[in-house]
C-alpha cells in the first residue's frame, strides 16, 4: 500500500470434496437438487443415528495436504457447538486442535511462497437463504433453510498471513484451485459454491513487526470479489487510524454491487465453540502404506507444469501460466518435442487456441506443430497462419491442406523488396519519420505493405526490410 502502510492478509478457503456421498452418511454429495431432498437421520442429526467416516473424503484431504507440502498427521473429530438453523443438529463435525495436514506452503507463479498452516476435514453446513431486503438477515421477512449441503465434505485450508494485496490473494486462490482440480479433490467452482473463501485482512505501519486487528470478510465467492473486497478494506481501515479511531475486530461482509464493506458482528473475543471429542468417531490414523499409494497418484501439478513448459520455451514460468490453467501446456510441450519453434508455439496457443478453447480438442499435436513449422520457416504468414488455425479449430485438417485450398502462399523474398520499396516512394515522408525511430509510424507502412500484397507478405521481414532501406541494420 502507498501512504507508508502494508496490506496484511490471511486466507481460510473452504473446498467442498468431490465424493459421491456426504461425509458420514450415504446421501449423494450433489450440487442443484430440489433442496431438502438429498437427507437422511445422521446428516439431520436425529436421535439414534451414527455417523460412519466416508473413506474417498479422507484419501482427497490426503492429496490435497500432500500436494501443499504439509505434513499428513492423525486426525480427531471434534463437535463445534453453536446455535444457528445451517446446521440442525445444532453442531458441527469438524476437527479441531488435531488436524489431518499441517505445516505446508504453496508458491505462486511469481515465486512468494505462502504458508499452510493447516487443512482439516469437517462437514459443510445447509443453505440459508434471506428472503426479501438485500438477503441479509436483518433486513429479511423470513429465511428459507436447504439442508442438501448440510454433511458435504469440506476442506478447509488455512493460510498463514503471508499475502500483501487484494491481486496476491486472488493469485493465491487461482493457484489453489488449480491444485485442487488438478488432485481431483474439488471441482473449484466458486459459483456453485464448491469453493469459498474468507478474508482476514488488517493494515500496519510500513516496517512494523506487530499485526494490526484484523477484521474477517466471510464468503468471497469470486476472484474478483476477493480482489476487490479485501483492497476496499485495506483502504478503509488505514482512512480510520488515520483519522485518530481504532479497529474494532469483526465480521464484515462484502456488499459486490456497492463495492464497499459492510460490518456484521464483533469479534472482540474468540467464540467458545465448546469443542469436544466426537464420541461416535475413531481417530483417523492413516499408515504408511496408505500414505504412500496416495503420494503415487498425484498427478504433475500446476508449479511443476508451469517449469517445464518454461524450460521447453525457453521463457519465465510465470509467461506460461496461463497455458497450464487452460490446460494448453501438452499441446505445446508436444509441438516443440516434434521440432516447431517455441515461441511461435507459445505465442499461436496462448492467443488463437485459447480463444477456442472448447474445439481445442480438434487439434492433434502433429498437426499444431506442423502448422507452426509452417509459419517459422516463411511459408505462412502470421495472418495466413491464424487463418489456418481458426479453420483447423473449426473442422479440424492438416494445415497445408487448408492453406492450399484457401490459395496461401507467402510472397518469396525477391518478390517483396520492390512492394516495399514502392510504399517507401509512395510514403516519403512517413518514411522520414520511420527513419527518425517514430514508434507509430511503423504499423502504418506495414500496413500499407500488407494491402499491395493481399495480406501475403510475412510481417517480419517488411520490418526487415524496412530497416535495410532506411539504413538502421
Amino acid at each position: 500500500m502507498s501512504g507508508g502502510w502494508e496490506t496484511v492478509v490471511g486466507l481460510e478457503v473452504h473446498a467442498e470434496l468431490r465424493t459421491v456421498t456426504k461425509l458420514f452418511c450415504g446421501c449423494r454429495n450433489e450440487f442443484g437438487a430440489e433442496p431438502n431432498t438429498l437427507v437422511c437421520p445422521v446428516c439431520l442429526g436425529l436421535p439414534g443415528s451414527l455417523p460412519v467416516l466416508n473413506r474417498m473424503a479422507v484419501e482427497l484431504a490426503m492429496r490435497v495436504g500432500l500436494a501443499l507440502h504439509c505434513e499428513v498427521r492423525p486426525s480427531v473429530f471434534h463437535r463445534k457447538n453453536y446455535f444457528y438453523p445451517d446446521m440442525p443438529k445444532d453442531y458441527q463435525i469438524s476437527q479441531y486442535d488435531e488436524p489431518i495436514n499441517v505445516g505446508g506452503w504453496l508458491e505462486l507463479p511469481d515465486g512468494h511462497r505462502v504458508g499452510i498452516v493447516r487443512a482439516h476435514l469437517e462437514e459443510d453446513t445447509g443453505k440459508i437463504t434471506h428472503v426479501g431486503g438485500g438477503g441479509r438477515i436483518h433486513e429479511a421477512a423470513h429465511s428459507l433453510v436447504d439442508y442438501n449441503r448440510a454433511g458435504v465434505p469440506l476442506l478447509e485450508i488455512v493460510s498463514e498471513p503471508d499475502l500483501r494485496s487484494g491481486e496476491q490473494a486472488r493469485a493465491y486462490v487461482a493457484e489453489l484451485r488449480a491444485i485442487l482440480v488438478a488432485t481431483g479433490a474439488s471441482d473449484g467452482k466458486m459459483e456453485e459454491g464448491s469453493l469459498r473463501v474468507d478474508a482476514n485482512v488488517s493494515v500496519r505501519p510500513e516496517g512494523a513487526s506487530e499485526y494490526g486487528t484484523r477484521c474477517e470478510i466471510k464468503n468471497l465467492n469470486s476472484l474478483r470479489s476477493l480482489g476487490r473486497a479485501i483492497d476496499h478494506e485495506a483502504a478503509r481501515q488505514i482512512e480510520l487510524l488515520e483519522a485518530g479511531e481504532r479497529i474494532r475486530m469483526e465480521t464484515r461482509h462484502w456488499n459486490e454491487a456497492a463495492g464497499h464493506t459492510v460490518s456484521g458482528r464483533t469479534k472482540e473475543q474468540s467464540e467458545d465453540y465448546r469443542y469436544f471429542p466426537e464420541p461416535d468417531l475413531v481417530p483417523v490414523a492413516p499408515d504408511d502404506d496408505w500414505l504412500a499409494a496416495v503420494s503415487a497418484s498425484l498427478p504433475v501439478l500446476p508449479a511443476e507444469r508451469r517449469d517445464r513448459l518454461a524450460e521447453a520455451a525457453g521463457v519465465a514460468a510465470g509467461d506460461v501460466a496461463v497455458l497450464v490453467e487452460m490446460g494448453l501446456d501438452d499441446l505445446v510441450l508436444g509441438a516443440i518435442g516434434a521440432g516447431a519453434d517455441p515461441r511461435v508455439a507459445v505465442n499461436r496457443a496462448a492467443n488463437e487456441v485459447a480463444a477456442n478453447l472448447e474445439a481445442a480438442a480438434k487439434l492433434t499435436v502433429g498437426a499444431f506443430a506442423e502448422l507452426v513449422r509452417m509459419e517459422a520457416a516463411g511459408e505462412l504468414t502470421a495472418t495466413q497462419a491464424k487463418q489456418v488455425l481458426a479453420a483447423m479449430l473449426e473442422s479440424g485438417g492438416k494445415p497445408a491442406d487448408i492453406a492450399r485450398a484457401r490459395g496461401f502462399e507467402a510472397l518469396a523474398a525477391d518478390a517483396l523488396t520492390p512492394v516495399v520499396e514502392q510504399v517507401v516512394a509512395d510514403n516519403p515522408d512517413a518514411f522520414e519519420r520511420f527513419k527518425a525511430g517514430d514508434p507509430k509510424i511503423q504499423g502504418f507502412l506495414v500496413g500499407q505493405v500488407m494491402k499491395a500484397t493481399k495480406g501475403n507478405a510475412d510481417g517480419g521481414r517488411v520490418v526487415a526490410e524496412l530497416r535495410r532501406l532506411a539504413g538502421l541494420g
